[in-house]
């Protein structure tokens, strides 16, 4: 069975840490600056690193190289080195230099993190980077991620950083921006587009400031991805204006087609479509965490099934469809039928939860 060990237990590496622990695998933590629990605290770097299948660093991507050097006279060849990092160009290089043939690397980025773990938020994705010094390393590290419910995508490191300078970099780049323009986010009746904007930037406001950094100063290629976001708002926000101060026609990019006749009917459709597959997502997301409470349950001694919890449930779910003119009635029985989905994951998995 592999063992693990976490150099870094900020909050991402304790989400990490108890992903490995759920999924049965042991696993050793140090961090100087962040608590770790009694189980897990190694006292030294070499008491961290002795004797561990996987070294996984979880430091920031500024510190990952002295993380290495620091660790290179601390490691067999059958050990491997696994990054964690937001940008994967930097710290392949650098354990390349530290580790080069004789410690076998493997560069990696979780897609995910403390606030879309606690939120049951899934499917998890991996990036694991192709290495062709070391192919028996990068196959051990896809089964471990897969192992704690990863979907792998196999990626080399450039076309990574590209793809991360147009998403990632990006989303917190705008996050900034309207954080710094006082945007307000709480107004309770904002549309549904906005709101997605206020979740991308509550997500990324609660992640630490270096990555922001990270993001932006060690993606080679988030300058360019940035450069091209604000031309084209300037461009868009000057063909709104008018070079003489009138409103000019809107760009034809955002010119929406009628909505009548049959084609209303097709895009009531495709946005039920679309509905239903959040519905599904969600259902996955209710039975992880369903199953994450059942072992809690468990470790506390408590029965799985609670009467009183799920009474309780169906009367709120039913008072929150009256509140939106919902029938009752008929959320009741959607809910019914969940709670009964429920008790059939209870019967595949032994410490299931029913709510």
């Amino acid at each position: 069975m592999t063992n693990v060990a976490l150099l870094g237990y900020g909050r991402f590496g304790a989400a990490m840490a108890s992903l490995l622990r759920d999924a049965n695998v042991d696993v050793q933590a140090l961090d100087d600056r962040s608590h770790v629990p009694d189980d897990m605290r190694a006292a030294s770097l070499p008491d961290l690193v002795r004797g561990r299948d996987v070294v996984v660093v979880a430091v920031p991507v500024t510190a990952m190289r002295r993380a290495f050097m620091a660790m290179r006279p601390l490691l067999s060849p059958s050990q491997i080195v696994v990054d964690v990092g937001s940008v994967k160009l930097g710290p392949s290089a650098a354990m390349n230099e530290c580790f080069g043939a004789d410690i076998p690397w493997v560069a990696t980025h979780p897609l995910f993190g403390p606030i879309s773990l606690s939120r049951g938020e899934r499917p998890l994705v991996a990036v694991v980077c192709p290495n062709a010094m070391h192919p028996a390393a990068v196959d051990r590290v896809v089964s471990l991620y897969e192992q704690i419910g990863c979907t792998v995508v196999l990626e080399d490191e450039a076309t990574h950083d590209r793809n991360m300078a147009w998403t990632h970099a990006l989303a917190f780049f705008v996050a900034k921006g309207m954080l710094d323009a006082a945007v307000p986010l709480d107004i309770p009746y904002a549309p549904p587009s906005f709101q997605a904007l206020a979740r991308t930037v509550e997500a990324a406001r609660s992640d630490a400031g270096h990555l922001y950094a990270a993001l932006h100063r060690e993606n080679p290629y988030a300058a360019e991805a940035r450069r091209k976001l604000v031309d084209a708002l300037l461009a868009a926000d000057q063909n709104l204006s008018g070079s003489d101060g009138m409103a000019a026609p809107p760009s034809s990019a955002l010119i929406l087609p009628s909505k009548a006749g049959s084609q209303a009917l097709r895009e009531a459709r495709d946005l039920i479509d679309d509905l239903d597959r959040d519905l599904i997502d969600l259902l996955g997301r209710r039975a992880q965490l369903a199953r994450r409470a059942a072992r809690e349950k468990a470790k506390l001694g408590r029965p799985v099934r609670d009467p009183e919890r799920e009474a309780e449930l169906l009367d709120a779910r039913r008072r929150w469809a009256a509140e939106r003119d919902l029938d009752p009635a008929s959320v009741h029985e959607i809910f019914d039928a969940i709670l009964r989905f429920s008790r059939r994951l209870q019967h595949e998995e032994p410490t299931g939860e029913t709510d």
